[in-house]
């Protein structure tokens, strides 16, 4: 992809980054907006024959249109989830346009090592709660990975990828038939080796596998199944062989029900949040060396503000603390070596008072 910063695609979106490998940052020059640039490179044949000068080719036309359907569906209010924008063809590429706020990639995050457990079950309950919205409105996700996951400056994690998901899924589909051989090998293709994109079912069952499979892949550094090929891996999912999900601490339960084979026994996203609701209230405070990884605070559905969470809890209770007592919290203390002086002391101080007393009353 030949491009660079200040250059405009689709009349539109200006980059403000040089690209990486099919994605790019750019600005939506007519909302002001930073966005995400993801493309697709789209097979020759969807252009055979097609005169570039007659505008974009039918069969990939058709691609832009599923892909803005999808988008134009979603539920664009839920705070967990990254709004996509649209499509367009630009060449032999099929972008997608999705919001893009401040923060980092999850799968950054992943990579410096396994996340403390209860750190996890926070960007695992924002991640339930954005799946619960998309299957309350009928459509499922299909690309939960940790490239597709967003967390932002508040520490949040919001769900992306939707539109880049649906536009792999279709062109598998375009490319193979609606299932068989052909489409397995397209399919392997564009997705790789990623446990989260091959779940045994699709829907909203398969979103929560995959949930399960990012969760477990979060607390132990490594996916639950083989990742070498895509064979060895649909083979081990198939097979039901993977790790066991016991290194997922307090949340080995909730792993082990998400990746049950049978989709009826799994949890549902909403299932998930709950679960992880009650978990993240109850939790413990972090050890020192999980302070700068996260604050447990249960944060609700609703927007996104940048917040130092859990500070304002712990300033109340560190003043509550100092009002009460200003000698850092640690009761006077007498040397043991004075005790005895003290004592013989107060006694002959009492003797005197006492003679003084009856020498007054005397008199």
């Amino acid at each position: 992809m030949r491009a660079g910063p200040g250059q405009v695609l689709a009349g539109r979106y200006r980059l403000t980054d040089r690209p990486e490998a099919l994605r790019a940052a750019a600005v939506d020059e007519g909302t002001g907006e930073p966005v995400l640039l993801r493309a697709l490179e789209l097979p020759a044949l969807l252009s055979a024959g097609h005169d570039p000068q007659d505008g974009t080719p039918p069969q990939a036309d058709r691609l832009v249109r599923r892909v803005g359907a999808v988008g134009s569906a979603a539920p664009s209010w839920h705070p967990r989830l990254l709004r996509g924008v649209g499509a367009f063809v630009d060449g032999e590429l099929l972008w997608t346009v999705e919001e893009r706020p401040a923060g980092v990639p999850l799968a950054e995050l992943a990579a410096a090592g396994p996340v403390p457990p209860y750190r996890a079950a926070e960007l695992a309950a924002d991640l339930a709660g954005a799946l619960r919205s998309l299957h309350e409105a009928g459509l499922s996700h299909g690309n939960l990975t940790a490239e597709s996951v967003l967390v932002c400056e508040d520490g949040a994690a919001m769900l992306g990828g939707l539109l880049s998901g649906v536009a792999e899924e279709a062109l598998a589909e375009d490319l193979g038939g609606p299932g068989g051989r052909r489409r397995y090998e397209v399919r392997a293709t564009l997705v790789g080796p990623v446990a989260e994109r091959w779940p045994l079912d699709g829907g909203p069952a398969g979103d929560c596998w995959a949930l399960g499979v990012l969760l477990q892949r979060l607390l132990t550094g490594r996916s639950p199944y083989p990742e070498g090929g895509v064979p060895e891996l649909v083979t081990a999912v198939r097979d039901g062989r993977r790790e066991p999900s016991a290194a997922c601490g307090p949340l080995a339960p909730l792993v082990e029900r998400l990746l049950q084979p049978d989709p009826t026994l799994r949890p549902t996203a909403d299932d998930v949040r709950r679960e992880l609701a009650a978990l993240l209230v109850g939790a413990p405070e972090p050890a020192d060396g999980e302070r700068a990884a996260r604050d447990v605070v249960l944060r609700p559905d609703g927007p996104l503000v940048k917040s130092a969470r859990g500070r304002g809890r712990r300033a109340a209770v560190a003043s509550a603390g100092r009002g009460a007592r200003t000698d850092g919290g640690k009761p006077p203390r007498i040397p043991p070596a004075l005790l005895g002086p003290l004592l013989v002391g107060g006694v002959f101080v009492l003797l005197v008072l006492g003679v003084v007393a009856v020498v007054m009353f005397a008199g």
